[in-house]
């Protein structure tokens, strides 16, 4: 039994895993999408794609009757609900199956049973898997959760029979803010789950987060693909995954890999899933926290230790086959490590949208990027912030390590702030070199506390300078250079503020045919070797810097070495609105506020002209802009012609104040 056509019920990177995985098996794609995502990359890829309704998720990724609709609209005989969304949802899996189609998941009656966490608890006591001591009675009254509590000793934790990502969670230290956290965590949970009950549970202090990836299959099948290691989390929600675990002995994989299979062979469970543990401080005693009814945001790493394809089993599983894999076949080799990137403010932590102007993902050997996005497409803020995922695989964990920071600092995204400095200071830390990590990491070493910006080294302006000026001339075919020689004072000019910091470049072409720069009382050679892609190849003084590069209005985004540096340019004034004394700093220079076109030139260097009077106009997005004269003198410089193309920030015209 196979598929011809199936359903993915997801978007974003996930999606786009899932539709690569049915290209290598000769299955069509189908996509669905929202009307924010009608330009996406899972969009784009799929075989065909159906609207679901507007942007919010919850009338259109979690709307179950319209997707039964695609379902027979396009006759998808099967549907893979990726992770998130409707992923876990056993009423969405019965309504597949009543659409005519295959669920790519466990049994409904097996996704209930692992997905409430108080009957999860008990079937992991009845496999013989340790659990955490705690309560989950019926009886939730204020009162008896406080002599449960008392019972079971502080600290404790509140948790939401329902849902998880840390919703509905609370760490309790103190008896006096047990009542006030069982409260919290009731509401949060009634509206994030629409069901309020919660439990207790003592709480693991410094744990390690270990989860083990089981499959089964309708035949009575379960084998564990080993385990990852996911205790760097923020918030609850994971940001470093690896496989396998630094911390584990052989011994103790051979338990806690063990007891993840007995649990899902008593739920009756089958296709992929995923059992989480707290590990203690102390080697060898670890507790079942929950199990995943679904693929896992952290499955690559499973894939590239154990060499097998997670989707493609559980599309074979789905179809009826047999595990093509018995315990024995399944052998860890080497060390990979998984980083969430995701569109947030550094910092705050805050999701983030907007257009990307650049995203090159790192290349090379042993690296693999998950990706949902390229060059181009539009993040949006309706949904999960995160856009791509960073793997890396190595003969052990201590040559995937300097792997992985090599990778960090190749990584370049521009037009929207990201994680990646974190992602930085984590794996350059080195307690996580050392694997020494703990749910705590982030908090104990200070690493959610952003850095100041860093300063632009002059290579990061250099780089902005010449992609401007190589832009200017090949995007018009109109060099600003080709004017004739230039006089003293007539080099172009162009301004950046970075911060508080302010810099100007001054750029002449040599004979030779590169770009002699001063900046900051610096001077350099720059011979410009490709500008394309939103990268930039030059060389400085003979040496080669490679970076991205990406202009945006009044801005340009460079990145260098793991850095990105958005650098804002000085608007000119207008003639419409610039009054007397108008212009920037000293109304020594005059700068274009965007690129644009010379379309008119009213003066000659040399002339004296009166506060006020047009000096040229410039065509820009559309518009013409009269620049004037911020005050009297005489024309010392006019760089651009009639025709000239000009950057963003580039210097119009000098004056010399009579």
């Amino acid at each position: 039994m196979s598929f011809d056509k199936l359903l993915i019920a997801n978007r974003g990177e996930i999606a786009v895993r899932i539709i690569r995985a049915c290209r290598e098996l000769g299955i069509e794609a189908v996509a669905v999408y929202s009307e924010a995502d009608e330009g996406a990359m899972h969009v784009r890829l799929a075989d065909e794609a159906y609207l679901l309704g507007p942007p919010g998720a919850a009338e259109s990724y979690l709307n179950v009757e319209r997707i039964v609709e695609v379902i027979k609209e396009s006759g998808a005989e099967a549907v893979h609900p990726g992770y998130g969304f409707l992923s876990e949802n056993a009423a969405f899996a019965r309504a597949v199956e009543e659409a005519g189609a295959t669920w790519v998941g466990p049994p409904p009656e097996a996704m209930e049973k692992v997905g409430d966490k108080v009957r999860a608890k008990e079937l992991a006591r009845e496999a013989g898997v340790p659990t955490v001591p705690g309560y989950a009675g019926e009886d939730e009254s204020e009162e008896r959760l406080a002599r449960e509590a008392e019972g079971i000793g502080y600290p404790v934790l509140v948790k939401a029979s329902a849902g998880g990502g840390g919703r509905g969670m609370r760490p309790v230290h103190d008896p006096k803010d047990l009542v006030e956290s069982v409260r919290s965590a009731k509401r949060e949970a009634e509206s994030a789950f629409g069901e309020g009950s919660v439990f207790l549970e003592k709480l693991v202090e410094r744990p390690r987060h270990v989860e083990v990836q089981v499959i089964g299959d309708r035949h009575g099948n379960v084998v564990h693909l080993y385990e990852r290691e996911c205790s760097i989390q923020r918030r609850h929600q994971k940001v470093v995954e690896e496989a396998p675990s630094p911390i584990l002995s052989d011994e103790l994989r051979e338990r806690i890999c063990a007891a993840a299979v007995r649990l899902a062979r008593e739920a009756g469970y089958r296709n992929a899933g995923t059992v989480e543990f707290l590990l203690s401080g102390e080697e060898g005693n670890f507790y079942f926290l929950e199990m995943n009814a679904r693929l896992q945001v952290e499955h690559p790493v499973t894939e590239l230790v154990t060499g097998l394809d997670l989707v493609h089993l559980q599309l074979a599983v789905a179809a009826g086959e047999r595990l093509p894999v018995s315990q024995d076949d399944v052998v860890l080799r080497g060390g990979a490590i998984e980083m969430r990137l995701y569109a947030e403010e550094e910092g705050t932590g805050l999701p983030a949208g907007g257009k990307l102007l650049l995203f090159a993902p790192s290349e090379g050997p042993g690296v693999r990027n998950d990706a949902g996005v390229e060059t181009g497409d539009e993040v949006s803020l309706h949904y999960d912030p995160m856009i791509a995922k960073l793997i890396v695989f190595a003969q052990d964990r201590e040559k995937a390590v300097p792997r992985l920071r090599r990778a960090l600092r190749d990584y370049s995204v521009l037009g929207v702030p990201t994680n990646l400095p974190l992602l930085r200071r984590i794996a350059d830390h080195p307690s996580f070199g050392a694997g020494e990590t703990t749910t705590e990491f982030l908090v104990e070493h200070e690493l959610t506390v952003a850095s100041p910006a860093p300063s632009p080294p002059k290579e990061a302006v250099f780089l902005a300078a010449a992609g401007e000026l190589s832009r200017s001339s090949t995007e018009k075919q109109n060099d600003p250079f080709s004017a004739g020689p230039w006089r003293l004072g007539g080099a172009i000019r162009l301004r950046y503020r970075a911060g508080e910091e302010e810099h100007e470049v001054e750029a002449e072409r040599s004979r030779g045919g590169a770009l002699k720069m001063r900046l900051d009382g610096h001077e350099a050679t720059v011979e410009v070797l490709s500008v394309r892609d939103g990268g930039i190849q030059v060389r400085v003084d003979g040496r080669y810097v490679a970076g991205g590069f990406a202009l945006n209005g009044a801005h340009v985004s460079v990145s260098l070495g793991g850095e990105s540096y958005r650098l804002s340019k000085p608007s000119a004034p207008d003639v419409d609105d610039a009054g007397p004394g108008g212009g920037d700093a000293g109304g020594a220079s005059l700068t274009a506020p965007m690129p644009g076109t010379v379309v008119k030139v009213l003066v000659s260097e040399g002339d004296e002209v009166e506060e006020g009077q047009i000096l040229l106009v410039l065509e820009a997005m559309k518009t013409e802009h009269s620049v004037a004269a911020p005050h009297e003198g005489v024309v010392v410089s006019l760089p651009y012609g009639e025709g000239a193309s000009v950057p963003g920030g580039g210097v119009l015209a000098q004056l010399e104040e009579a």
